[in-house]
C-alpha cells in the first residue's frame, strides 16, 4: 500500500508543475500580443496613398466632399456637370432636354442658351458666351464663367493636383495653419489616426480650409484641394474667411414705395366690357385696382387683352396703381403647354411686357388656378423668368394662391415657398372655405379659418409676413337645405353680394346674431321645409380681417370683387387697415 502511494504520487506531482509553466507560457505569449499590439496602434503610419478621387482629372469638391464627378475643360473655360450647378444654384439653373435649352435666373438677371451655341439673351438682349455648355457621355457640363458672373461662384483648382473646389458666396470656412516652428511638417492624413496612411506631405506655414472635427482630429482641405485629416495640436487656428461675390450688385427692386401705407387692393372683374369710370364711385382708401385684363387663349403662350386705357387713365387720375390681373383660364391643359418650354413663357412675357408698357400698368397679378401637379416646377420656372424681366421696368409682381388643403388642382400645385421667394407679393385667397357646391352649408371664410390659411404659409412655407395680402371676400352665400327624404338634406347655395343680403334682412325683418365659431354675423330662417342659412360679410367682418393683416404685420388686403361690397366697406376698411384715427 505504501509503494503504491508513493508510485502514484510522483506523476501527479509531475503533471502540476507542467500545468504552471504552460500558463505561465500562455501568459507571457499574450503579454508580448499586446505589447505588440499597443506599439503598432500608436506608432505612425508612414505609407502615402493616393485617394480615389484622384483616379480621374479635375475631382470636384464641395463643402469639404468630394462630388463623385469631375469637371472638364481648361482653368479659363471650366466647365461644371449639371447636376452639381443644380446641386449649388437649385432653382437657379433649369434645362429642358428635349430642345437642350439652359435657363439661368437671379433676382435680376435671365440668362437662355443652347447646349453647344455661344450666342445666348440676357434679359431679352443678345450676349455672347465665351464657353459653350456641351454633352459628354450624356452628361450635360456647363460653363462656370456664367455660374461665376451671375451668381458669385467661385471655382478654385488646385496645383499641382487639378482638384477643383466650388464655393458659394456667403460661406464662412475656419482657416489654419502649420505653424512655422514645425521644422519637418505634418502630415495629412486618409482618417482621424496616426494609424491612417498619409495622403500629402503639409510643410510649415501651410494653410488649410476647415471642415468638421472628429475626436482630437480636423477634417480639412489643402491649397492643393486634397481632404483629410490633421491633428488638433498640429496646427493653429486663423481667421474665419468669407467667400465674396466677383458678381455685379445691383439695387434691390422696392415693390411698395407708399412707406407706412398697406396694400389695400380690389379687383375689378372684367368678363366683357369695362365698367364706365362715372359710376364706380369713391373707392376711399384703395390704392391698387387689378382689373381681370389678360387670359392664356392657347399653349402657345397667347394671351387675350381686355385691357382699357380710359380705365388705366381714370385709375392714375386718382392715384390709384394699376396691376393687370393674367389668368389662365382655369383651363390645365392650355396651361401645361404653355408653361412646358422656354419658348412659349417667354412669349407670355413679352406680351405682358407689351400690354404694360400700352396701358401704363405698375405691375402684373398672376393668377393660375386649376392646374395639374405635374406642372409646380414649370410655374415656378415661369415666375422666375417673368420677376426680373418685370423689374426691369419698374413693375410689381404679385401671384393668387389658395390656402393650403389637400386639392390636388387648386391648392398642391402651388409651392408656396419658392414662388414666394421670386414674387414681391402673394394674396392668400382666404375665401371658398365651404365653395358654390360644398355638401355642407357653411361659412365661405370664418375667421379662424383664415388665420390658420396665414399661419400655415407663413410658419409652414416660410413666405415672409411682409409679402402676403390677405384676399377677402365682399361675398357670401344662402344656403338652402332641403330634407331628402332619408333622414338628411340636400344643400344648394346661391352668391350674395352684401347689398343683397342687407335687403333680405331688411325685407324679412330678420335679427342676425353673432356666430363666436366663425367670428361672423349669421343669420337662419324658414321657407316652408326649406331652411335657409346666411354666414354675413359685413363691414364689422371686414374690420376683423384688416385687423389680422395688422397683426400678422402683412403687406396689404386684396378684396374680391369691387361692385360686391355696400357703402360703408371702404372708409371701415381704410380706417382700420391704416389704423387711421378718423
Amino acid at each position: 500500500m505504501e509503494l503504491n502511494s508513493e508510485l502514484m504520487a510522483g506523476p501527479r506531482r509531475s503533471r502540476k508543475r507542467s500545468g504552471k509553466w504552460i500558463l505561465l507560457l500562455l501568459i507571457f505569449v499574450i503579454a508580448a500580443i499586446a505589447v505588440i499590439w499597443w506599439r503598432a496602434s500608436h506608432s505612425a503610419n508612414t505609407s502615402y496613398i493616393q485617394p480615389k478621387y484622384i483616379s480621374n482629372p479635375s475631382p470636384i469638391m464641395f463643402k469639404g466632399e468630394w462630388t463623385d464627378v469631375n469637371a472638364i475643360g481648361t482653368e479659363e473655360g471650366l466647365l461644371i456637370p449639371l447636376d452639381i450647378a443644380e446641386r449649388l444654384l437649385g432653382d437657379g439653373v433649369h434645362y429642358e432636354e428635349k430642345s437642350e435649352t439652359v435657363v439661368l435666373t437671379t433676382d435680376t438677371k435671365v440668362l437662355h442658351f443652347k447646349t453647344g451655341e455661344l450666342d445666348a439673351t440676357l434679359n431679352r438682349k443678345p450676349f455672347s458666351l465665351r464657353f459653350a455648355a456641351k454633352k459628354v457621355d450624356d452628361t450635360l457640363y456647363l460653363p462656370v464663367a456664367p455660374l461665376t458672373e451671375l451668381f458669385g461662384v467661385k471655382a478654385e483648382i488646385g496645383k499641382p493636383s487639378g482638384i477643383v473646389s466650388l464655393f458659394m458666396p456667403g460661406e464662412a470656412i475656419q482657416h489654419a495653419a502649420v505653424p512655422e516652428k514645425t521644422s519637418k511638417g505634418i502630415k495629412l492624413r486618409e482618417g482621424p489616426g496616426k494609424s491612417f496612411p498619409i495622403i500629402e506631405d503639409l510643410p510649415a506655414g501651410s494653410d488649410l480650409r476647415l471642415w468638421g472635427e472628429e475626436d482630437s482630429w480636423y477634417k480639412a482641405q489643402s491649397k492643393a484641394g486634397n481632404i483629410g485629416y490633421v491633428s488638433k495640436g498640429a496646427v493653429s487656428l486663423l481667421a474665419i474667411e468669407t467667400i465674396t461675390s466677383d458678381s455685379a450688385t445691383e439695387e434691390p427692386f422696392v415693390a411698395w414705395k407708399s412707406s407706412g401705407n398697406k396694400i389695400n387692393l380690389t379687383w375689378e372683374a372684367v368678363y366683357s366690357a369695362n365698367p364706365d369710370t362715372k359710376k364706380i364711385g369713391e373707392l376711399s382708401g384703395v390704392n391698387v385696382v387689378s382689373p381681370t385684363w389678360f387670359e392664356l387663349v392657347d399653349g402657345k403662350g397667347n394671351i387675350r387683352s381686355k385691357a382699357d386705357a380710359q380705365y388705366s387713365a381714370w385709375a392714375r387720375a386718382k392715384g390709384i396703381q394699376v396691376w393687370g390681373l393674367f389668368s389662365n383660364g382655369f383651363e390645365p391643359d392650355r396651361t401645361h403647354t404653355a408653361l412646358a418650354t422656354y419658348e412659349t413663357r417667354f412669349a407670355m412675357i413679352q406680351q405682358l411686357l407689351a400690354y404694360a408698357k400700352t396701358f401704363k400698368l405698375q405691375g402684373v397679378n398672376i393668377d393660375f388656378e386649376n392646374v395639374y401637379t405635374k406642372d409646380k416646377d414649370n410655374l415656378v420656372q415661369f415666375v422666375r423668368e417673368l420677376t426680373p424681366l418685370l423689374h426691369e421696368y419698374d413693375l410689381v409682381v404679385s401671384i393668387d394662391v389658395t390656402p393650403k388643403s389637400n386639392s390636388e388642382m387648386w391648392s398642391v400645385f402651388l409651392d408656396r415657398e419658392r414662388l414666394g421667394a421670386s414674387v414681391d407679393f402673394m394674396m392668400v385667397m382666404a375665401y371658398d372655405e365651404h365653395w358654390a357646391s360644398s355638401p355642407v352649408a357653411g361659412s365661405v371664410s370664418s375667421l379662424p379659418w383664415v388665420e390658420n390659411s396665414i399661419k400655415r404659409i407663413v410658419e409652414e412655407d416660410r413666405v415672409p409676413s411682409d409679402k402676403l395680402i390677405l384676399g377677402v371676400p365682399l361675398y357670401t352665400r344662402i344656403w338652402t337645405e332641403e330634407p331628402n327624404g332619408k333622414g338628411g338634406v340636400n344643400v344648394s347655395s346661391k352668391t350674395m353680394n352684401m347689398e343683397a343680403v342687407a335687403k333680405l334682412i331688411t325685407d324679412k325683418k330678420l335679427k342676425p346674431s353673432y356666430s363666436e365659431e366663425t367670428g361672423q354675423n349669421y343669420i337662419e330662417f324658414k321657407e316652408g321645409k326649406l331652411v335657409k342659412k346666411i354666414w354675413i360679410e359685413d363691414a364689422s367682418s371686414i374690420k376683423a380681417r384688416a385687423e389680422l393683416a395688422r397683426k400678422y404685420n402683412l403687406a396689404g388686403v386684396a378684396s374680391w370683387r369691387r361692385g360686391f361690397e355696400t357703402n360703408d366697406i371702404w372708409g371701415t376698411l381704410d380706417k382700420t387697415l391704416q389704423n387711421r384715427s378718423k
